[in-house]
Order: C-alpha cells, then sequence, then structure tokens
C-alpha cells in the first residue's frame, strides 16, 4: 500500500470522495462489479485530475507507430488501453503500493484488487490535496512578492528614466548654468566698483553740499551787505556833502564791492548747475544700477532652482538606491521563506506520520468508549424506568396528603372560632364578677399593696407609670404629710400611706396604656 495512504477506504468513503472532487458520479454497484470500460473510465478521470494525462491526447498514437501495423483502425481501443497502463502502471510505482498493477485489472477486473488501487490513488489525491492547501498561502504570498517585486521593477525603471532625462537635462543646460556663473561674477564684480564709486559720489556730493550750503550762506551775507550798503548810499545821497571827491571815492569803493558780490553771486551759481549735473549723472548711473541688479537677480533666481533641481537629482539617486537594497531584502526573504516551505513539509511529513499513529490510537479508544457509552446507555434507561415508577407512586402519596392537610386545616378553623366564642363569653362573665367584688371592697385599702400581692390577677397593670415626686402631684393634707414624715427613709411606707389616702378619697394614682385602662374604667364604674 501507499506511503500516502491511510487504511483502504471503503465504498461509500470512496463515492463520497469521488463526488466532492467532481471526479466522477458511481454507485456502489460499480465498486462491488467493475467492468473493464468502467474501470478504464475512472482511471483515466483519476490521472486527468493528478495532471498526467490530457484529455486532448484521447490515447492516440503517434505516426511512426502507426506505420508498422498493417491495419492501424482496428488497434485504436488497444493502444488507448496500453496507454492508460502504462500511466497507471508508472502512477502505482510511484506511490510505492506493495500490489503491482497488471494489464488484468483493466481487461478483467476485480473488485478487491480494484478497490484496492482505487483506495491507495485516492488517498494520494487527498494527501495532494491538503498538500496544495497548505502550499497554497506560501503560493499567494509568492505571488504578491513577486508583484511587488515587478512593481519595484517598474518603478525602478522609472526612476531610471527620469535619472537620465535629469542627466541630459543638466548637460543641456550645462553650458548655460556655466555663462550664467560667468556673467553672474562679473556682476558682481561691476557691483563692488559700482559700490566704491557711489560711496565716493556720495562723498563728494556730501562735500559740495556743504559747500553750497556755505555759499547759499556767504550771498545771503553778501545781499545783507548790499542791501545795507544801499540804504547808505541813498542816506548819502540825502545828505548834502561839503567834499564831494571823498563822496566820490566812496561810491567807487561801494561799487567795487557789489561787483565783487555778483561775481561770487554768479560762481556760487555756476557751481550749483555743476553740481546738479553730476546729481543727474548719479540718479542715471543708479537707475542702470537697479536693473543690473534686477538682472542679477533674476539669474540668482536660475542658479537656485538648478540647485534645487540638483538636490532632488540626490533624492532620487538615494532612493533608487533604497529600492536596490530593498530589492536584495526581499530576494533573501524569499529565500528564506523558500527554505522555511522545505523544513515545514518536512515537518508535515513527520506530523502526519504521528497523526496516522494518533489516529490509530483514538479509533481504539473511540470504539471502547463508545462499547461503554452504549452499555451504560441501557442501564440508565433501566434507571430511569424505575424512577418514573417511583415518582408515579409519589404523585398518589402526595395528593393523598394535600387532601388530608386541607381537611384538617378546615376542622382546625372551626375549632379556633369556637375558642374564640367560649373566650369572649368567659372573660365578659369574668369582667362583671370582678367589677362587683372590687366595687365593694376597694375603700380603705391600699392599691399598692392589693396589686402587688395580686399580680396575677393584675398582669395589666403592670405595665402603668406611677406618680413619682412626693406628695405635691397628688394635694395630699398637713396630716398625712406628718404622719408619714419618719417614712421619708423608706419609700414604699410613703407610697402605701398615700396610697390609703387617695384610695378613700376615689382619685387614681396611676397611669395605665392599652388593655389596662380599659380593665381599670370597667372596674371603678
Amino acid at each position: 500500500m501507499s506511503k500516502f495512504e491511510y487504511p483502504i477506504l471503503s465504498r461509500a468513503d470512496m463515492i463520497s470522495i469521488l463526488a466532492e472532487s467532481q471526479i466522477a458520479a458511481v454507485i456502489e454497484n460499480d465498486l462491488k462489479n467493475p467492468t473493464p470500460d468502467f474501470v478504464s473510465d475512472i482511471y483515466t478521470r483519476l490521472l486527468v485530475y493528478l495532471d498526467l494525462l490530457h484529455e486532448e491526447d484521447g490515447g492516440q498514437v503517434e505516426f511512426a507507430a502507426l506505420e508498422q501495423l498493417e491495419n492501424p483502425h482496428y488497434h485504436v481501443g488497444s493502444a488507448r488501453t496500453v496507454n492508460n497502463y502504462i500511466k497507471i502502471k508508472e502512477v502505482i510505482a510511484l506511490l510505492q503500493c506493495p500490489a503491482v498493477f497488471t494489464l488484468k485489472d483493466l481487461l478483467k477486473p476485480q473488485a478487491d484488487r480494484t478497490q484496492f488501487f482505487l483506495s491507495a490513488i485516492l488517498n494520494f489525491c487527498l494527501h495532494k490535496d491538503s498538500k496544495m492547501n497548505e502550499l497554497r498561502p506560501i503560493g499567494e504570498e509568492l505571488s504578491l512578492l513577486d508583484e511587488q517585486r515587478r512593481e519595484f521593477g517598474d518603478k525602478i525603471s522609472q526612476l531610471n528614466a527620469e535619472i537620465a532625462e535629469y542627466n541630459d537635462a543638466r548637460e543641456r543646460e550645462l553650458p548655460l548654468v556655466q555663462d550664467v556663473d560667468g556673467k553672474v561674477k562679473e556682476l558682481h564684480q561691476r557691483i563692488g566698483d559700482l559700490n566704491n564709486h557711489q560711496m565716493s559720489q556720495r562723498a563728494t556730493y556730501r562735500k559740495l553740499k556743504e559747500m553750497s550750503t556755505e555759499m547759499d550762506g556767504e550771498i545771503s551775507r553778501a545781499e545783507f551787505d548790499l542791501v545795507q550798503s544801499v540804504q547808505e548810499n541813498a542816506n548819502l545821497r540825502s545828505k548834502i556833502v561839503q567834499s564831494p571827491d571823498k563822496l566820490q571815492r566812496a561810491l567807487e569803493e561801494k561799487k567795487s564791492v557789489r561787483q565783487d558780490a555778483r561775481n561770487a553771486e554768479r560762481l556760487a551759481m555756476q557751481s550749483f548747475q555743476a553740481k546738479t549735473d553730476v546729481l543727474e549723472v548719479y540718479t542715471k548711473a543708479s537707475k542702470k544700477m537697479s536693473k543690473h541688479f534686477n538682472q542679477m537677480q533674476a539669474i540668482l533666481e536660475q542658479v537656485n532652482s538648478a540647485k534645487s533641481i540638483e538636490k532632488d537629482y540626490k533624492a532620487v539617486k538615494a532612493k533608487l538606491g533604497y529600492d536596490e537594497l530593498m530589492d536584495k531584502s526581499l530576494g533573501a526573504k524569499l529565500v528564506e521563506l523558500q527554505v522555511k516551505a522545505q523544513q515545514l513539509d518536512e515537518c508535515k511529513k513527520l506530523l502526519e506520520k504521528e497523526r496516522d499513529a494518533k489516529c490509530e490510537e483514538a479509533a481504539e479508544e473511540f470504539n471502547n468508549i463508545k462499547s461503554e457509552v452504549e452499555s451504560r446507555r441501557h442501564d440508565l434507561g433501566a434507571r430511569q424506568r424505575k424512577v418514573e415508577d417511583v415518582l408515579t407512586k409519589v404523585d398518589a402519596i402526595t395528593s393523598k396528603t394535600n387532601m388530608v392537610k386541607e381537611s384538617g386545616v378546615a376542622e382546625v378553623q372551626k375549632l379556633v372560632h369556637k375558642r374564640e366564642e367560649i373566650a369572649e363569653q368567659a372573660m365578659v362573665v369574668d369582667a362583671r364578677y370582678r367589677r362587683r367584688a372590687y366595687a365593694e371592697t376597694c375603700a380603705g385599702f391600699c392599691l399598692f399593696n392589693f396589686i402587688s400581692q395580686k399580680p396575677a390577677d393584675f398582669s395589666p397593670l403592670w405595665r402603668m407609670q406611677v406618680y413619682s415626686g412626693g406628695c405635691a402631684p397628688f394635694d395630699v393634707p398637713h396630716h398625712v404629710a406628718r404622719n408619714t414624715e419618719g417614712a421619708l427613709a423608706r419609700p414604699q411606707e410613703l407610697m402605701h400611706h398615700v396610697g390609703l389616702y387617695m384610695a378613700k378619697k376615689g382619685d387614681p394614682i396611676y397611669k395605665i396604656t392599652g388593655w389596662g385602662r380599659i380593665f381599670i374604667n370597667l372596674l371603678f364604674k
């Protein structure tokens, strides 16, 4: 028998396995009385199920073999039978079956041998299905890893294409970047020169401005002097002088002074005009410098964008290296998973052997327990019948006892009613007798001594609360108080005298609650 099979399968198990696996629909009679066609068909279906025979083959023979036959169309069935026999024999040999499959098992099959070989092949099919079910998660995981590997490969190729594009763009833009770098350097130098020139021009402008302020001050002073001289001239003209020569000389001096002032003013205006011209030149130069500065900023922005592109290129390159490392690690994990799969196959074989042994032991234990359970079930059935008989007897007894209890309860209620009626009549008679007896003998005696001597007759009176505090609450006369002065140390004698006095007077000296109050009222009416 094959090392993959359990004990020989029964016909019902074989039929159910063939139906569940959708190999063939057979009945038990086909297995009891197998025919060559049935055996050939079932073996063919099993070979197709195990992927050892393809449906499109159809038992066809090659043309080279057909050429060796005189009438090949007579050998179609025999060729198919021989082909199936060879395939089935190879399968049985691979399963290490102790019995040998012969051509007779196809042409004249026997029920026991057919069941033997079918059981071996079906057990191998079950073993194969279980193995495939266990390996299916690993295959799915491997397929997922393969898909991830393909995705990573696509990403790597895409990143490589992007890197190549970046490299081409970098090579194309490299001359432009170099030209821009040269222009930027030249502009930096020119900016430095212009800044120095601007600083020098500002210094000269500052000096000229100071000179112009000084010249303005001198002009204003000269104008003031001129005005004063004009006023003096007017004053002098208004005067009549005796010496015209001196006057002429003074006028000539003042004319010369005025001419000097006019010359100084002309020079100041010329210097001011020159300074304004220089200022216009400086403003034009500053405008040109601002234009150049804007151009430099645009160039700097281009340089910064080129640097950012270079940074992106480095990041993409690092990511590509990381993806390569991940690919290598996934390859190592794939190898580890394959090794683990082989180890799991070996462990599974060992576990299957242990499972076979444990299944045999469990089957034996199950049979023993089943026999014990059946014997106990018979015992429990007998006990249950006995218990049911006892329960019927108990139900009858309980019904009888319930009837007796109900009748007894009714009789007890009747007796209780009778007892209550008799007690009421006795209480009425006793109350009347006691009221008459005590009404005749209550005057002139101590009520406290009477109650203490006969506590059984006045049991409700033990709940009363006696007035305390001497003679004040009871309005006792002085002669009674004087008779009781020696008895102050003995409260019982004091209460004895007070009780005698109050009994003669007819006043109550007690408080009674409940049934005692009713009894005393009936007693002293």
